[in-house]
């Protein structure tokens, strides 16, 4: 073989093996996880009046497209109640089937089931829905109980823990969220802090719906939101 025929081969080999080295070094590394959850990093400012469901839907879709999330379909999880001609909506109805990961590609659940504990051993397993995890679409960790500044760990809800609407006379949805004055909404602590319990969505009643009564609660008029697809 001559000396120009050995180069050529080894140039070759060399080409070759650089070929084969690029899918190596990605071996065993998972593609990056959408974004499927977040809490929102403002609140629209009324208070418990977020324009209905719809409104709160949209708020979520801005906040995701602002972050490069504008591919998915965006609900808050808010459950409304029942009003003469108008049937209760569940929260958990609301936002597909899952598996759903924050900002940061961290896995929050794999589906309703484990998100709600809707089984013994579910519940006792919980979801990774807490502090460290729900985190805001630009991947911030919303300040709770003992955190500088105001505490903003209250989440608008409407809900009880298992996701649905509650179905007795008192307005937990602040008139279906559609009033910053009278009314009260059900809250959950995305620190899963306080108030004698552990619940994500559904720890306590606010006693108003003002931007100043969330407030005076630990709140913010934050909320969850969801990608259904």
């Amino acid at each position: 073989m001559t000396r120009t025929t050995t180069s050529i081969v080894a140039a070759v080999l060399l080409a070759l093996a650089g070929v084969d080295m690029a899918p190596a070094q990605g071996r065993g590394q998972a593609p990056p996880r959408p974004m499927g959850f977040f809490v929102t990093s403002v609140g629209i400012g009324s208070g418990g009046d977020l324009g209905g469901l719809a409104g709160a839907d949209a708020h979520c879709a801005a906040l995701a497209a602002a972050v490069g999330g504008g591919n998915r379909t965006w609900r808050a999880y808010l459950s409304t109640q029942a009003r003469p001609g108008q049937p209760a909506v569940n929260a958990r109805d609301r936002i597909g089937d899952g598996p759903w990961y924050n900002s940061k590609g961290g896995l929050i659940s794999q589906h309703q089931s484990q998100l709600h504990g809707d089984t013994l051993i579910e519940a006792q397993r919980g979801s990774n829905l807490f502090k460290q995890f729900a985190l805001t679409e630009k991947g911030e960790v919303v300040r709770g109980v003992g955190d500088p500044g105001p505490n903003v760990h209250d989440m608008l809800t409407g809900s009880q823990t298992d996701g649905r609407a509650f179905t007795d006379s008192a307005d937990r949805t602040c008139n279906n969220w559609t009033s910053s004055g009278a009314g009260s909404a059900q809250v959950g602590h995305s620190d899963r802090i306080g108030n004698g319990n552990t619940s994500w969505n559904s720890s306590h009643a606010t006693t108003g719906c003002s931007q100043a009564d969330l407030a005076s609660w630990g709140g913010a008029g934050l909320f969850y939101c969801f990608a259904v697809n």
